[in-house]
């Protein structure tokens, strides 16, 4: 979807922010986001070996790094640059088409950095190498603040607030943090806090993790996402490169660097700028497995999903071809057309098909008698008579045969496809014997 700013909602419009803090604007106007979107996504396996992770297609018409993107513009955010590196032609494309709308003529861009070996002939080594083979492009911008975000996780969140807490802290480095049980910590990138959120201690999936003071079931987790003031990120990322034992990444080493420096660090609770709350849990995914990718996805076909993606006052951007409606035909005993507890995306045609507790992307084509159930249906599939699908992900432009079932026998599934610790079976085209270029 491409749009003008003059005819975008008020959450996007710049006159609008000014009227949540007074200086807002200029804090915003002077911070540059850098997204990085190179990564690889190896933990999603095919899903992954045409396109990069932040490409991957996500809740029936987005992509993955349309919520960083749209957190940027909703927050006053109209300086970004995104790294770009494994797989990018399609995340490329994507950009180009769907978020092509800033005006230069106020110093608003998204722009596309691929990995160019500029000072170095290695591609990017580490997240703080993928910034500082890009620090001639980020000086030239002249930014005041640096907010650096991860460009794979599903969230809706107010920058705004956290570079707010930034400028009143004086900090050199706010690390965005999500609370998560003390139990399922030990798999993250975890911070020691004292009471005012100043940050002591960092621990890289530590087998004892600290909790936050006074809670002694809850830890505070890294979220990737950083604030930094401009000329204290630059000084770091050279210094950084110039230390031989590092493998030039935040969490691995820029981080516990700046602790044992005793830096001005300081941790942001994500509930503090989470715009989608559900019962005051507020909502992140990391998507970074087939099993969560598939759960996100179906989570959101309950009569109250716990991502709200019909909030008017904070919409997720993306680009969207010019489709048809969805169409949903025949009313026959045995052949009748319907979705029931579904996600039915433009393009959509369901001829005689049952479609239950799904998300259909895209241009899919569910013909007659077939049978989706619990099923991630990703753009422009075809799936033929009497086919039966159950708890699967279908990749896109798979062409699914007439009367296939899948989803019933988990070990038949596995002699053709993938399926999951979870029993959830993903099918590509190749699996399919089918020669598709598929991004």
């Amino acid at each position: 979807m491409s749009f003008k700013p003059e005819n975008a909602p008020l959450a996007y419009r710049p006159n609008n922010i000014e009227s949540a803090a007074p200086g807002l604007s200029q804090l915003t106007r002077h911070t540059l986001a850098m997204i990085l979107a190179g990564g690889r996504g190896e933990r999603l396996g095919p899903l992954t070996e045409w396109r990069a992770k932040p490409s991957v297609p996500f809740g029936g018409k987005f992509r993955i790094i349309d919520f960083a993107l749209s957190n940027c513009v909703n927050s006053g955010i109209r300086r970004i640059s995104i790294c770009t590196q494994y797989r990018a032609q399609s995340l490329i494309r994507h950009v180009q088409r769907g978020w092509s709308f800033f005006d230069g003529r106020f110093d608003e861009f998204v722009e596309l950095l691929p990995a160019q070996q500029k000072s170095a002939t290695a591609w990017y080594l580490g997240t703080a190498d993928a910034v500082l083979q890009n620090l001639d492009i980020m000086q030239l911008h002249g930014p005041k603040y640096v907010l650096v975000l991860a460009a794979d996780h599903v969230y809706k969140m107010d920058y705004s607030r956290m570079l707010i807490e930034h400028v009143k802290r004086d900090a050199d480095m706010t690390i965005g943090c999500v609370e998560v049980p003390l139990a399922d910590a030990s798999g993250l990138g975890i911070m020691s806090v004292d009471d005012s959120y100043r940050i002591t201690g960092f621990a890289e999936k530590p087998a004892s993790p600290t909790p936050i003071p006074g809670r002694d079931d809850t830890a505070l987790a890294s979220m990737g996402i950083y604030v930094f003031k401009a000329a204290f990120l630059y000084e770091q990322l050279k210094r950084d490169a110039q230390d031989s034992a590092s493998s030039h990444d935040f969490g691995k080493d820029i981080i516990p660097h700046l602790v044992k420096q005793r830096a001005n660090l300081f941790a942001h609770r994500f509930s503090d700028s989470c715009v989608n709350m559900n019962d005051g849990r507020p909502y992140w995914r990391d998507v970074g497995t087939i099993d969560a990718y598939w759960q996100a996805n179906i989570e959101l076909t309950r009569v109250t999903p716990d991502l709200n993606l019909y909030n008017e006052d904070w919409p997720i951007w993306t680009y969207q071809e010019q489709l048809p409606p969805a169409k949903f035909v025949f009313d026959d005993d045995g052949r009748r057309g319907y979705a029931v507890d579904s996600l039915t995306s433009g393009g959509c045609i369901v001829s005689g098909a049952e479609v239950r507790r799904s998300v259909l992307f895209s241009a899919v084509y569910a013909h007659s008698y077939s049978k989706i159930e619990d099923s991630v249906i990703l753009p422009a599939v075809d799936i033929g008579r009497h086919a039966v699908l159950r708890r699967v992900i279908v990749d896109r432009k798979c062409r699914i045969p007439e009367g296939l079932t899948v989803g019933l026998d988990p070990d038949e599934d596995r002699k053709r496809f993938l399926v999951t610790p979870l029993g959830i079976t993903l099918i590509t085209p190749e699996m399919l014997g089918q020669n598709v270029h598929n991004a």
